[in-house]
């Protein structure tokens, strides 16, 4: 089996207003119709957040579209669906999130060879500066690019 990589949805807010301290890989409990909407890149993580309840990470506030196909058994758009995760990295990201301005948010769904995981983020919110300084630093590269490019008209 291979561990071939597919990116299906990704959080691009999350790196404009967090700061990313260190990153975890999760499995994901969902449904049947919940899997093929993922597929078809019918999801969105921009209000997403975890929480920690009871030893257990939830995914909360994501939300994948009820897929179009299937009408009788289709799945809540919003609800809570359970990380799964090794003890000791629960522990970790537990002991990371208690730190003072830390919070836990997911950045990206994939897929890895046959299964669906979503990379979680120990992160620090942005002040109004750090996201002034994050436009600057990508216009400075966009750039730089149309420099190498040649096309600085």
């Amino acid at each position: 089996m291979s561990d071939h990589i597919k990116l299906l949805i990704s959080n691009k807010k999350a790196t404009y207003d967090f700061f990313i301290r260190d990153t975890f890989e999760a499995g994901i409990s969902l449904v049947g119709t919940e899997v093929k909407s993922l597929r078809g890149g019918r999801a969105n993580l921009q209000d997403a957040f975890c929480r920690i309840k009871d030893g257990e990470i939830w995914l909360q506030q994501a939300h994948i579209s009820p897929y179009e196909m299937e009408n009788h058994f289709n799945h809540e758009p919003l609800r809570p669906r359970k990380l799964l995760l090794k003890k000791t990295e629960i522990r970790k990201i537990t002991k990371a999130v208690e730190q003072k301005g830390n919070t836990l948010i997911p950045l990206r769904w994939y897929l890895k060879g046959r299964n669906i995981k979503i990379e979680i983020g120990v992160a620090t919110g942005k002040k109004l500066h750090d996201k002034r300084d994050t436009i600057a630093d990508k216009d400075a590269k966009r750039q730089l690019e149309r420099i190498k490019k040649g096309d600085n008209e």
